[in-house]
C-alpha cells in the first residue's frame, strides 16, 4: 500500500510538472531561442540590477528589432514567441518576462514562457482569443492582482481617469479572430463592460509630465492614453531616464523598430493630437 501510494505521489507530481509547463507551450523558431541565449548571455551579470535598470538593459537588447503588427494573430490561440519582430505591447509583454525570468535563480527559455503567458491572459489560462488582454487598463489591473505590476500613476499626481470601452466589439472586421469567430463578441463585449466598471484608474495630463517627472523612474511603463472612442490606451513603451530627461523606448510603428526616441516623453505624448496623458506602471520583483 506504501509503495502503490508513493508511486501515486510521484505521477501525481510529475503530471503538475507537466501542466504547468504545457500550459507553457509556446510557438517559436530556433532564431527565438537563439535571441533568447543571446539576451540571457548579456543579462546575465546584470540580474542582481534593481528591477527597472535591468528592464532597460532588458529592452536595450532588442534595440534595432523591426516593427511587425500583428504577430500574435494565430488559430488556434496559443502562446506566440516572437522576439525577431514586434509590436510596441508585444515588446512590453516581452522585455517584461524575460526580466523577470532573468531574476530566477537559474534562469530558462521555459520559465521566461510561463512568465510571458502569466502577463498576457487573464488568469494565465489560454482557451481562446478572448482571454487574451487586449485593452491595456485589463493588463495593468490583472498583473497588479498577480504582484507583477503596481500603477503609480494616481500616487504621482494623476487625474481621476474611467475609460468606456468598446472598440474591439464595435469593430469586429479590424479583428481576425472577430470576424471569423461572431460568437466571441458578446464575450468581448462583457469583458469590456467590465473593465469599464472599474475604479481607480488615473491620467496624468501630458502638458503636467514634466511637472511629476521626479517620481517617474528608469524602467517604469509608460501608457499614452487616448480620447480615440472605446479606446483606453494607444501606444506602450518604458522610460529610458538620461540625467533629468525622461525619454522613450518602444517599438515605434513611425521609426519601424525598437528606439530610444530622441525627443522628451512630455513631447512624444503632446505631439500626438488623440493622446490625453500617460499612466505610469511600476514592474515589481
Amino acid at each position: 500500500m506504501i509503495v502503490r501510494l508513493r508511486t501515486f505521489l510521484i505521477i501525481a507530481s510529475l503530471a503538475a510538472v507537466s501542466n504547468a509547463y504545457g500550459q507553457a507551450q509556446a510557438d517559436y523558431t530556433d532564431e527565438d531561442l537563439a535571441i533568447w541565449n543571446r539576451c540571457a548571455a548579456i543579462l546575465a551579470d546584470k540580474k542582481t540590477l534593481p528591477t527597472g535598470d535591468l528592464i532597460i538593459e532588458t529592452a536595450r537588447c532588442f534595440e534595432g528589432k523591426p516593427y511587425v503588427a500583428s504577430t500574435l494573430e494565430k488559430e488556434p490561440e496559443r502562446l506566440v514567441v516572437n522576439l525577431r519582430e514586434l509590436d510596441c505591447t508585444t515588446f512590453v509583454e516581452t522585455v517584461v518576462a524575460m526580466a523577470l525570468a532573468m531574476k530566477e535563480t537559474e534562469p530558462s527559455f521555459e520559465s521566461f514562457c510561463l512568465y510571458l503567458r502569466k502577463l498576457r491572459y487573464r488568469n494565465g489560462t489560454i482557451n481562446d482569443y478572448t482571454d487574451r488582454l487586449h485593452y491595456f487598463t485589463d493588463w495593468i489591473f490583472e498583473n497588479s492582482r498577480k504582484g507583477f505590476v503596481r500603477d503609480m500613476t494616481q500616487s504621482l499626481g494623476g487625474e481621476p481617469l474611467s475609460p468606456e470601452l468598446s472598440f474591439m466589439s464595435a469593430h469586429p472586421d479590424s479583428y481576425r479572430q472577430l470576424k471569423l469567430h461572431p460568437d466571441m463578441i458578446r464575450t468581448m463585449q462583457e469583458k469590456e463592460k467590465e473593465i469599464s466598471s472599474r475604479n481607480g484608474y488615473a491620467v496624468i495630463p501630458s502638458p503636467r509630465i514634466r511637472d511629476c517627472a521626479r517620481g517617474i523612474e528608469h524602467g517604469d511603463i509608460v501608457c499614452f492614453v487616448t480620447n480615440i472612442k472605446g479606446l483606453d490606451v494607444s501606444h506602450v513603451g518604458f522610460v529610458c531616464r538620461q540625467g533629468d530627461t525622461l525619454r522613450l523606448i518602444h517599438a515605434s510603428s513611425a521609426g519601424k523598430k525598437v528606439m530610444i526616441d530622441e525627443r522628451p516623453l512630455q513631447t512624444c505624448a503632446s505631439a500626438v493630437k488623440t493622446t490625453l496623458g500617460v499612466m505610469i506602471v511600476r514592474v515589481v520583483q
